[in-house]
């Protein structure tokens, strides 16, 4: 599981992003806006004005379990990391809430955790990582609630070739695209990436029912940051881009990740 601190939420989405000003700030909100908005509106159909029970499955140091918690849900991140979990005490103390930090894995969660207990469950670039994805959501399945949701976030393979050939790395884009895990070469850092057909039947098998997969960062990742993140306006103008890319039937093959969110029923 990876360190997700860089996962902030946006204005947008309608949570805060206290300690991101700036050029920052703007680069933040352009590569994040898609998620916090599903987000935004996934809460809103889960919460009977009561608080949710949320596990953030790999939370790392707490980017998106903080501002959960702000909004009053309970939230658990479960974590491998010491470091993060330690950071992840600090970043919830700094805004005043309180976030239960756990250390372990996604086979953890059935120890952890009540079967059908969970209103809501991120994995978010987590499937990239774990040895078996299918056994992985089949766990987060578990202690998902009848009629509660899991937020799925992936690193797509389509633009991880996309973006090797924008470097020049020709031959190694032609691999990522044949390859079944999605990668470029032995030397390749990402262990998984999926594409939205995988990400789609990973999604069936554990018996969640998946909605639409939205794209996210479709131009972010590819726009040269000088054009947009030292100018307000341009940045906001690139998160309206985002949000009417992320549904575009064309243009979600080629962003850098892949959001959806499934329910179980």
């Amino acid at each position: 599981m990876t360190d997700r601190s860089g996962t902030s939420a946006t204005a947008a989405g309608g949570f805060g992003t206290s300690g991101v000003t700036g050029p920052a700030r703007v680069a933040n909100a352009a590569r994040t806006a898609v998620v916090w908005d599903a987000l935004s509106q996934l809460l809103a159909r889960l919460s009977d004005g009561e608080p949710l029970e949320i596990v953030d499955a790999g939370g790392g140091t707490g980017g998106a379990a903080v501002p959960l918690a702000e909004l009053g849900h309970r939230v658990t991140v479960v974590e491998p990391s010491p470091d993060s979990l330690a950071a992840l005490e600090r970043r919830a103390a700094e805004s005043g809430v309180a976030v239960r930090g756990v250390q372990g894995e996604t086979r953890d969660l059935a120890s952890l955790f009540p079967a059908d207990s969970a209103d809501l469950v991120l994995v978010h670039n987590v499937l990239e990582y774990v040895d078996e994805p299918a056994a992985a959501l089949a766990d987060v399945a578990g202690i998902t609630r009848p009629g509660g949701a899991v937020s799925l976030l992936v690193t797509n393979a389509v633009a991880g070739a996309l973006h090797r050939a924008l470097a020049g790395h020709v031959t190694e884009a032609q691999h990522l695209l044949s390859d079944p895990d999605g990668r470029w070469g032995e030397a390749d850092p990402m262990p998984r990436r999926l594409t939205r057909q995988q990400l789609l039947d990973l999604i069936n098998h554990s018996g969640l029912t998946g909605e639409s997969v939205r794209g996210v960062r479709v131009f972010a990742d590819v726009l040269p940051g000088h054009a947009w993140e030292g100018d307000a306006q341009a940045g906001q103008h690139l998160v309206e881009l985002e949000k009417a890319a992320a549904d575009h039937p064309e243009l979600i093959g080629i962003a850098t990740q892949l959001h959806a969110v499934a329910f179980k029923s």
